[in-house]
């Protein structure tokens, strides 16, 4: 597998920077909802950033990530339509925390949203990622489907849903460093916090059902 050998990151440094970005989003909460749900957003966005740099320090992360859950689903009143991105990170976030009711909570929230009849691949990528936590694997696979098939989507995030669904641990394991070696080659990470966010939870959500794979990266807690 292909890597980028990436320089050391102070992750005590990053988790405090990330801290500050979210107290700097409360400070600047508006009273326009535009203005509020842009600032919930970066709100959440911090909190991820803050409990991934706890995840790589092997901390317990859960109240950030509670809290990136919470902001993300907050802002989503105010937020254009198909902005699936707040309730597939609600879901992200609350799957690693380990808080199963409140993943399930969120995937349910995703689909009456309507995630499984968006014509987006984000939107099906959510009602994917959604069918998973709620072992719906005939939807699951479904829509898993409807997303490795797009040229705008990365389909191997695709596969590896569909391979959880199918319960295909050879096709699982593939697909999953596939999507490990994008996050290796890319440049830019979400809040510049280099950490393959998505691997986490899928190896999460691959765990529940005995199909983890043996992965290693410096893009992966230690």
């Amino acid at each position: 597998m292909a890597s980028r050998i990436l320089p050391g990151v102070d992750w005590a440094a990053a988790f405090e920077r990330e801290v500050g970005r979210y107290r700097d989003g409360e400070a600047r909460l508006g009273g326009s909802s535009d203005e509020r749900q842009r600032q919930l957003t970066r709100m959440g966005n911090a909190a991820w950033g803050a409990a991934l740099s706890l995840l790589m320090q092997g901390k317990d992360a859960g109240e950030w990530l509670e809290r990136a859950a919470e902001r993300w689903r907050e802002s989503y009143a105010g937020a254009p339509a198909g902005s699936w991105g707040r309730p597939i990170g609600a879901i992200k976030a609350l799957v690693l925390a380990e808080d199963r009711a409140g993943a399930e909570q969120a995937a349910r929230w995703a689909l009456a949203e309507g995630a499984g009849e968006a014509d987006t691949p984000i939107g099906r990528y959510a009602a994917a990622l959604a069918c998973v936590v709620l072992e719906d694997w005939e939807q699951a696979r479904i829509h898993a489907d409807a997303i490795r098939i797009r040229d705008d989507f990365p389909r191997e995030v695709g596969d590896a849903l569909a391979m959880i669904a199918a319960a295909d641990v050879v096709g699982y394991v593939e697909a999953v460093e596939s999507v490990l070696e994008s996050f290796e080659t890319r440049d830019e990470y979400l809040e510049d916090v280099p950490v393959a966010d998505t691997v986490l939870v899928l190896q999460a959500l691959a765990a529940r059902r005995g199909m983890a794979a043996e992965l290693d990266s410096p893009l992966l807690p230690g």
